[in-house]
């Protein structure tokens, strides 16, 4: 049972972060500020949904993409960071599986997935 003080805190900041929709094997495109000395920008990071995990403000989600030379590149993003700037769905996924680890180890033509039909 948690603190009810706890639970209006974590309720207020869902509250303030609209996200979108989306599960593992979407394609997303994400804005992170990032902060170098003084200065902050933001980077666009743009792949692939392959988990999802936890509830609430706990909650996460990881991203890969292929990044130059086809070296795979995975980042742990937590959905109600004060980082992520804006979040947008790109790509509806077809997939069968709610974590789609076994990417890693695919290569080329057989690492895409298959765009949901309406």
């Amino acid at each position: 049972m948690k603190n009810r003080y706890i639970a209006s805190f974590e309720a207020a900041q869902i509250a303030e972060k609209e996200i979108p929709q989306f599960r593992a094997g979407d394609t997303v495109r994400l804005g992170i500020e990032i902060k170098e000395g003084d200065k902050k920008r933001v980077q666009t990071f743009e792949g692939i949904v392959i988990a999802r995990s936890a509830e609430g403000v706990s909650a996460t989600f990881t991203v890969r993409k292929l990044g130059a030379n086809s070296v795979g590149v995975e980042r742990i993003f937590p959905l109600y960071s004060d980082s992520i700037k804006s979040f947008e769905v790109l790509r509806r996924g077809r997939v069968r599986r709610a974590k789609l680890h076994y990417l890693r180890g695919l290569t080329g033509k057989k690492a895409r997935i298959k765009e949901l039909k309406k």
